[in-house]
């Protein structure tokens, strides 16, 4: 029977765009989740339009075959992981940027481009894509998918807020199209927002209509080293309530700063006696129309965090500041590579983010647990490394660390997705009322349970 799939789809996709067996690229069956699980689909799959998309769920939905969509790979939660005997359909070839509106601040681009890619073709037009994880190589179609976030949310907001339009493809191979180029509508149900933040359980994303914002011609970059984590936590609210409206406010603690300037090579010219009194650092990027109000803008933040106790404030020249925030995007693969078992993203109230650092520092002591880690502390995502324990002690650590960030009025994931990895987390904590009607949605959307199954709402042990 898998002879004869693999057959069809290569008479309706042509040669080389499917491969199985030993011809299947072992990057196509991760993604970058600390958790690997070895699974080996039946096939990979590239289409390269929208019309092959559904031709591939046609045959899978006739031959009961599952499939699990897939863009960059660059996803935390296992939410790329494939099923054996499935089909992963793989978007990496369907990366063309369709169209560039520059009068209505709108492009539309297939689902594999990628931020970097896109970035570049925006380049002198006046205008970006604000919605910035970290990650330049992720594709569009994938952080439509997990609704990415990332450091710029503070001020732009996470990738919901961008999305204006899809066109998608259902189980059955029927295309669907959701929204379009227009700012706003009160015409319905909105399919669009359901289908972002899914995670590729309810239709394939072959099309994204997004919401472009104007690039700010003047910008700069603080760093801001406090005595305690308390004091950069307390100090946000204040900042935001300013109006100053920075597009980057994240907090690092010691060890995750130290971990990413040694890593990158990186001296950011703090002075040798404030390093010593340092416990945690504030970087905050602001940016605006014209050079006198940058400056105004700068003086009023210094003011703030000298009587919020800052030991001292750094402007950073540009060529240490980019530095800074590449090195800050590539925090994962210095905790990676220091051996950390699990990175958590949970998100609290802006407002709670001081106690719930405190307080996970004492539930991670109980277990014989080490955290550190670092944020958008503007809008109360907490990324946390975690170390030590044994298996055991780490996974009753994060069930009541989850379940302390949901009391707080949180959620179990902030911008990384539930996939695989916090899938037990969220079911036990989310409100029954609510999973039955996520349940039905996907009934309906999906209701042969094929597309991207055993994962996030479908608790069934991965085959």
């Amino acid at each position: 029977m898998g002879t004869l799939i693999v057959n069809e789809l290569e008479q309706r996709l042509g040669p080389g765009r499917v491969a199985w067996g030993d011809a299947i690229n072992v990057d196509d069956l991760h993604d970058e989740s600390l958790h690997l699980r070895h699974r080996v689909p039946l096939a990979v799959v590239r289409p390269r339009s929208t019309a092959e998309v559904s031709e591939i769920a046609r045959i899978a939905s006739a031959h009961g075959i599952p499939i699990v969509p897939r863009g960059s790979g660059t996803g935390l939660s296992g939410g790329a992981t494939p099923v054996s005997g499935g089909l992963v359909v793989s978007f990496a070839d369907m990366n063309q940027v369709i169209r560039i509106d520059e009068r209505d601040h709108v492009a539309v681009v297939q689902p594999g481009v990628t931020l970097r890619e896109l970035d570049e073709v925006l380049a002198g037009s006046g205008l970006r894509y604000p919605v910035y994880p970290g990650e330049t190589s992720a594709s569009i179609g994938g952080n439509v998918n997990t609704n990415a976030g990332g450091m710029r949310a503070v001020r732009h907001g996470v990738t919901r807020q961008h999305v204006l339009g899809l066109e998608l493809v259902l189980m059955d191979g029927t295309v669907l199209r959701t929204g379009g180029p227009v700012m706003k509508s009160s015409s319905g149900y909105d399919l669009t927002q359901l289908v972002v933040g899914s995670e590729g359980t309810l239709a394939m994303v072959c099309e994204v209509t997004l919401r472009l914002a104007p690039r700010l011609g003047h910008g700069a970059t603080i760093l801001v080293p406090f005595a305690t984590l308390d004091q950069v936590t307390t100090v946000v609210p204040p900042i935001i309530a300013s109006g100053l409206t920075p597009s980057i406010l994240e907090y690092l603690d010691l060890l995750a700063m130290s971990a990413i300037t040694t890593r990158m090579g990186i001296d950011l010219g703090v002075d040798a006696e404030v390093i010593g009194d340092t416990l945690a650092y504030l970087i905050i990027v602001l940016e605006t129309r014209t050079r006198e109000q940058l400056d105004l803008d700068i003086e009023s933040l210094g003011t703030l965090l000298a009587e919020a106790g800052a030991l001292d404030t750094y402007v950073l020249p540009a060529a240490a500041a980019t530095r800074l925030i590449e090195a800050r995007e590539q925090l994962f693969w210095a905790s990676k590579e220091a051996g950390v078992s699990d990175i958590i993203d949970i998100v609290v109230p802006r407002s709670a983010v001081p106690g719930f650092l405190a307080d996970a520092t004492t539930i991670a002591q109980r277990y014989g647990i080490f955290i550190a880690g670092c944020g958008h502390v503007g809008d109360g995502n907490v990324h946390l490394s975690v170390l030590g324990g044994d298996e055991t002690q780490r996974h009753d650590f994060l069930q009541d660390l989850f379940a302390y960030g949901v009391s707080l009025g949180g959620a179990v994931s902030g911008e990384h997705g539930i996939g695989l990895d916090k899938q037990e987390a969220f079911l036990a904590l989310s409100d029954p009322v609510s999973l039955a009607l996520q349940r039905a949605i996907k009934a309906t959307f999906d209701p042969s349970g094929l597309l991207n199954p055993y994962r996030l709402l479908d608790e069934r042990p991965l085959p």
